[in-house]
This record gives C-alpha cells, structure tokens and sequence, in this order.
C-alpha cells in the first residue's frame, strides 16, 4: 500500500469537485444555465456563483489572506441569495472568471500553509480552524453542490454524471433507465398501497 499525501489527497478531490461543477454548463444555453429548476431557484449559473464566494471567504479571511475582489453580496444592503443566481448583465464568462480566480486564490492559501496552519471563520460559533478543516468542508461544500447541479443538469438535457469521460453511472441506455424509472414508480406506488 503506497502511503499518501493527506493535503495532495484534499487538494485532488476539491479539484475534482469543482472541475464537476463546472463540467455542468458545458454547452448548455444561457438560458438553461441560468434558469431555476426548483422552487428555492437552485440554477447552475449561481451554484458555480455561489461556490466562488465561498471559496474567497474560506480560504480568504479566514487565514488572513486578502483576495481583493469586489463581492457584492457581501455588502451590507445586498438582497438575499445575491451570490445564488446571476443577473442578464452577468455573463457566463464573468461567473467563470470569478469562479477560476477564486480556485487560484484557494490554492494559492492552501500550497503557502501546511495543513494545522490556525484560522478564524468569523461567522462559526466555534470559528477555529485548521487548513485541514476548511479544506474538508470545502470539498464537502462543492460536492454537495455539485450533486445538485448533477440533478438540475439532468432535469435540463438529460446529461448525468461526473465528467464527460466517466459518468460514473451504473445502467444502460435511455431505454434501460426508461424501465427502470417505470420499476421505481410502480415500487413506489405499491409501498404507499400499503401504508393505506
């Protein structure tokens, strides 16, 4: 057994994690990635948003490291779940942007300390931390938004999976899945017979 890298381990899955995320708008419309698919207004667009301002604050304040960018959801005047969808003026190409200097800024903090460096997360009750738990709530934080833009992305086109190259999907094809579905609803109709 070849013994790993803990920080190399973390770092590898955050990126993972935000490369699927970011896989997600892959030749979808602006329209598609912008439009919400749930009645809280999850979108594709504003997870990738929101994950940037998360990754600035993390690996920003918390360990004192400035990043300098303008975020204006986090003014004091700024209208709730601001970092959650991106306005027409906006572009897709922006939230990109935002997102790949947030990673650089993320990285930067995380190659510069070691794993037990001290930091403070200000809005945590108990906001003292370690690089190694904020780089596992990080990867934690993207992952699971990333499941969502998984079943957004699906609701979309139909595109399932963790990278183009490897879905990571059991199944078939269309038609398998297609009678799978039909098996789970007729299961679930059964179950819901019998509670009655």
């Amino acid at each position: 057994m070849t013994l790993h890298d803990p920080k190399a381990d973390l770092h590898r899955y955050l990126r993972t994690a935000r490369e699927a995320i970011v896989w997600k708008l892959d030749g979808l419309s602006e329209y598609d990635i912008r439009r919400p698919l749930t009645p809280t207004g999850t979108n594709l667009l504003g997870l990738v948003k929101h994950l940037a301002s998360v990754e600035f604050a993390y690996f920003g304040p918390t360990f004192d490291r400035p990043h300098n960018e303008l975020l204006p959801w986090d003014e004091e005047d700024s209208e709730p779940n601001a970092d959650m969808w991106a306005p027409a003026d906006e572009s897709r190409e922006d939230v990109l942007g935002l997102y790949h200097r947030a990673w650089a800024h993320a990285d930067a903090t995380i190659e510069a300390l070691p794993l037990d460096a001290k930091g403070h997360v200000a809005w945590w009750e108990d906001g003292e931390v370690t690089l190694q738990r904020i780089m596992l709530h990080m990867t934690a934080e993207t992952n699971r938004h990333a499941g969502h833009a998984d079943i957004v992305r699906e609701l979309i086109d139909g595109t399932v999976g963790m990278r183009r190259d490897s879905t990571n999907m059991d199944g078939g094809d269309a038609a398998w899945y297609r009678s799978y579905w039909d098996r789970l609803e007729t299961s679930a109709k059964e179950a819901q017979d019998k509670q009655r």
